[in-house]
């Protein structure tokens, strides 16, 4: 945990001296989606079997220096996780609106690396348990705080027609439940295309 923060550290100490090197501004708007793969974290340890899904949204870039730019997202993403003990699988699918914002650097031409934080805010979930006989909605015994926050990692590429491809690592800080302190793991894979 302490790695990413230190990473973030370097990335923004990165782009102040680089925006003082360039003051050319240019900014984009686009569309983009993929893939998820996640699965919660209890008490730290323990970590569930992952469930996957998908996310799809709209973000902004503005660069703020020559090889640094800030790029906000609004992104609908489809998460959650399941548990399998023996022929029995429980499974929570949730739903979030997300809002990262990310610290991009270009290191080379059209290579990026990005950070930053993000909340998300839980509009729906739902239980089921398969018990290998019968599949069935449960009485929702777990509802998930509406809150949810942490920090992105990943890096991608982006070509001179905007079209990106990228991956990121969510970590979750808030716990999605009252008890045991389940976190958000979510690993994406997605492409993006400027308008």
């Amino acid at each position: 945990m302490k790695t990413i923060y230190i990473t973030m550290a370097l990335m923004i100490t990165s782009a102040l001296s680089l925006n003082a090197q360039d003051s050319k501004n240019k900014a984009t708007a686009g569309i983009k989606g993929g893939y998820n793969m996640s699965s919660v974290s209890f008490d730290g340890s323990s970590e569930t079997d992952r469930l996957h899904g998908y996310h799809i949204g709209i973000y902004g870039e503005s660069f703020i220096g020559k090889f640094i730019s800030i790029q906000p997202e609004i992104l609908y993403s489809k998460q959650g996780y399941k548990i399998i003990d023996g022929s029995s699988t429980y499974t929570q699918k949730l739903d979030y609106i997300n809002v990262p914002l990310m610290l991009k650097l270009y290191p080379v031409k059209s290579f990026f690396l990005e950070a930053g934080p993000q909340i998300g805010f839980s509009i729906s979930h739902k239980e089921t348990f398969d018990s290998g006989f019968i599949l069935y909605d449960t009485e929702k015994e777990f509802e998930p705080n509406n809150f949810d926050w942490g920090v992105n990692v990943g890096a991608g590429f982006k070509s001179d027609s905007g079209v990106s491809l990228g991956v990121r690592y969510h970590l979750g800080q808030n716990d999605i439940y009252d008890e045991d302190k389940p976190k958000n793991r979510v690993w994406q894979l997605y492409v993006g295309f400027d308008f």
